[in-house]
């Protein structure tokens, strides 16, 4: 073993992985089972028509509580909390000053605390970026990633599996919402009707002593297949959900990736408003758009974009998409010419090909509700 792999992490699910034979990887300080031995096409064919777990206890957890928490949470993301009903979710962005993107996040409205969820690359960048803001409220901010192991059970079938593991009745959990209950007899554990594959589906976020008891239950149903984080993001490129680190990163704000949704401004003051507002008066310069591509070219991440010939930057997402049967990618262009069924033109090692601006999402034939 490398010195770089002796220091990664291990999620509860490791031993787990590496039994089924699945390809392990490095990503975000953990090792992270890629794909297993049936493949990424088979796992994210059996996501969009029957269920598919995955183990993503990697990511990370911030517990935020006192009279103020629900302020402190406002002031550090860009979505509203306050609009939040007790019980439901929403995604959000964690901005600098200059409006670009810290991070992206899920915020957890509870009756006497807040819950939000980051990627484990970014944990750690997070919490020291909005901990410099804890003097300006009275609440206290506490990461709790290592307490909590997460499991995704996503697909069509997922609520039929579920059900018959828990006594909460998951008809009155909407989409993006949450409760708490058990499930396989344990917890009671946060079971949220969320996920980042499009499909209707639930994460379960419960103690990590608790972690085998769930998996084990989950796979004696024989209805569900361990997916791997390949097939995670092609399901997530499909339904044109961003990625952090390609996607939307920190030269990108909310505005020009397509999720100005994710800003309230109405709300009062939070981090990176004045910055969004100037960029808003004064005009979005570019605008992340999907493509397609006729031919077999797989756009990799990284391919050089050319818009009227000229350079636009670089191929942010990119594959072969296994449900829509043809290429597709994201990338920014100018504001002006993201228009859907406009060319653009990718560089693929040397020889460019030709691309069309599509609507996202890319697949709409999802389960989610």
């Amino acid at each position: 073993m490398s010195a770089e792999n002796a220091t990664l992490l291990k999620t509860p699910f490791y031993d787990v992985h590496v039994a089924l034979g699945a390809k392990m990887v490095p990503f975000a300080g953990f090792e992270m089972p890629v794909q297993y031995p049936s493949g990424i096409t088979a796992e994210h064919n059996a996501v969009r028509t029957a269920c598919g777990v995955f183990d993503v206890s990697h990511m990370g957890e911030f517990l935020i509580t006192g009279p103020q928490a629900l302020e402190f949470v406002t002031y550090v993301t860009s979505n509203n909390v306050a609009g939040l009903a007790i019980g439901q979710v929403h995604y959000s962005g964690i901005l600098y000053e200059n409006g670009t993107f810290v991070d992206d996040c899920l915020v957890y409205r509870y009756a006497d605390h807040i819950m939000m969820v980051v990627n484990a690359s970014n944990k750690d960048k997070d919490f020291a970026h909005i901990s410099q803001y804890l003097s300006k409220f009275d609440a206290k901010l506490e990461d709790i990633s290592d307490r909590i192991a997460l499991l995704a059970i996503q697909g069509p079938k997922a609520q039929e599996i579920v059900a018959k593991l828990t006594d909460v009745d998951l008809d009155t959990i909407k989409y993006y919402h949450f409760t708490e209950g058990k499930v396989a007899g344990v917890g009671p554990m946060v079971i949220s009707r969320t996920g980042y594959t499009g499909e209707d589906g639930f994460e379960l976020y419960h103690d990590v002593k608790d972690a085998m008891a769930v998996w084990t239950a989950v796979m004696a149903s024989g209805q569900v297949t361990p997916v791997g984080l390949g097939c995670r993001d092609s399901l997530r490129l499909e339904m044109g959900m961003a990625l952090y680190g390609n996607d939307i990163d920190d030269t990108v704000t909310p505005l020009e990736a397509n999720l100005g949704w994710l800003v309230k401004f109405k709300k009062g003051d939070f981090v990176g408003k004045a910055a969004l507002e100037a960029q808003k008066a004064a005009g979005v310069p570019r605008k992340l758009v999907g493509f397609t591509i006729a031919d077999k070219a797989f756009p990799r991440h990284g391919y050089p974009v050319f818009v009227n010939g000229e350079p636009s930057g670089e191929v942010r997402s990119g594959t072969m998409s296994p449900s829509c049967q043809v290429p597709i990618g994201t990338c920014y262009v100018p504001t002006a010419h993201a228009v859907v069924g406009n060319s653009i033109e990718i560089d693929q090692r040397g020889k460019r090909v030709t691309a069309t601006i599509t609507e996202m999402p890319f697949w709409k034939h999802a389960s989610h509700k």
